[in-house]
């Protein structure tokens, strides 16, 4: 099955495993994922869910390099999220952001942090998603909740049977 994602088109994941579906994320990272210094860690495609870390450098930072820029750790989060997604359509769906709501917890500067994504509902066409970002210490720093919009591939047109026989 072909993918209506444009970066996991020719992926089939139907039978992939968990582990290889992490090994697939970490080898085919897309820019976002590498400018903000993210791996992929954990992922389960039962139950949707991802868990990523990032290294927040100064550049990330304003405050005289001490507070990441809260649209850097938007995205982190973000990435978290969407790949949850993506595991949980086993690579098939496309899951564009409809809404994004983030709230800032706790300030945080150049470090490791770990984001978890985690599909809440997965419907026929739209998917609830939420995630948290924490840093080394476990403190809750940024806390996201997300709908997506589920692309799913079309159908496979057969053509009708001659209907006068």
């Amino acid at each position: 099955m072909s993918s209506t994602h444009p970066d996991f088109a020719g992926v089939d994941a139907a039978a992939m495993t968990d582990a290889g579906m992490l090994r697939h994320f970490n080898d085919n990272r897309v820019e976002p994922t590498r400018l903000l210094n993210g791996a992929f860690l954990a992922v389960d495609s039962g139950r949707g869910t991802c868990r990523c870390s990032f290294e927040i450098v100064p550049a990330f930072c304003h405050s005289q390099g001490r507070i990441a820029q809260g649209g850097f750790l938007t995205g982190m989060v973000d990435i978290a999220m969407a790949h949850a997604a993506i595991a949980k359509g086993r690579f098939a769906c496309a899951v564009p952001t409809l809404e994004l709501k983030i709230s800032f917890m706790e300030a945080v500067g150049p470090g490791t942090v770990f984001a978890e994504g985690r599909v809440l509902r997965w419907g026929g066409s739209v998917g609830f998603l939420d995630g948290d970002l924490r840093d080394a210490d476990g403190k809750l720093i940024v806390h996201a909740t997300c709908t997506v919009k589920i692309v799913r591939p079309k159908e496979p047109v057969i053509p009708s049977v001659a209907r006068d026989l």
